[in-house]
């Protein structure tokens, strides 16, 4: 099977999300091919944080600041009860530009090493409150995962895969894809795409119907 998963780092549930799916992977023992597929979300985010994840919140989803918070702290709790400790209210809201290029590069030089790196991104932005727009910081993920530094520095450092996430994401909205995580999943002829992050039983469901064999190319709703 393969899954194209399109996530941004800014975007918690697109860690859970990830985190769920692939522990249901693992319980069902199937064998996955894994596609990440870059889809930036906070594009006017700068290197340095301007304003706080509840401030930009309650910004984006137009409520309360009170309102914002008291839904960030739902959402640290829906983390934590699939063992995700993670610290959103605290997380450096900056750009993911960098981070998601890196990972592109890795998703086409080095795939057995794209998932893992994609995680430790996640970790770092959203538990450890890293400042992922830090050249520093990704380069020494990177070198975590088997990259070599030189390789690591040489992408992030200069303009290489800016096209290839902005076509990524171009390709997304064409398809009707306008927020993450999405989950596509394909076996043989048959696709199933999942926007948004389901629970781990709906997963297992998910994943059933296309293994089955049964299912016709559908939205997973």
């Amino acid at each position: 099977m393969n899954i194209i998963y399109l996530i941004d780092f800014n975007c918690p549930y697109s860690y859970i999300g990830l985190e769920r799916l692939k522990k249901t992977i693992e319980s069902l023992d199937l064998d996955v091919e894994w596609d990440m597929k870059p889809f930036e979300l906070e594009t006017e985010a700068g290197k340095r944080p301007t304003i706080s994840t509840a401030e930009r919140y309650a910004e984006k989803h137009e409520m309360s600041l009170d309102d914002a918070s008291a839904k960030i702290a739902e959402i640290e709790q829906i983390a934590l009860e699939d063992g995700l400790k993670i610290n959103y209210k605290d997380m450096l809201l900056t750009s993911s530009k960098d981070a998601l290029r890196l990972c592109k590069f890795a998703q086409n030089v080095h795939p057995e090493i794209a998932l893992d790196l994609v995680e430790k991104i996640f970790y770092s932005n959203l538990v450890d409150n890293e400042n992922i727009a830090d050249i520093k910081v990704l380069t020494r993920i990177a070198i975590s995962c088997g990259i070599e530094e030189s390789e690591a520095k040489k992408i992030l450092e200069n303009n290489y895969y800016n096209i290839e996430i902005y076509l990524d994401k171009e390709e997304a909205l064409t398809h009707g894809i306008t927020a993450t995580p999405c989950f596509i999943l394909n076996l043989n002829e048959e696709r199933l795409i999942i926007p948004g992050t389901l629970s781990t039983e709906e997963f297992e469901i998910a994943l059933k119907d296309i293994t089955s064999g049964e299912l016709a190319g559908k939205t997973f709703i």
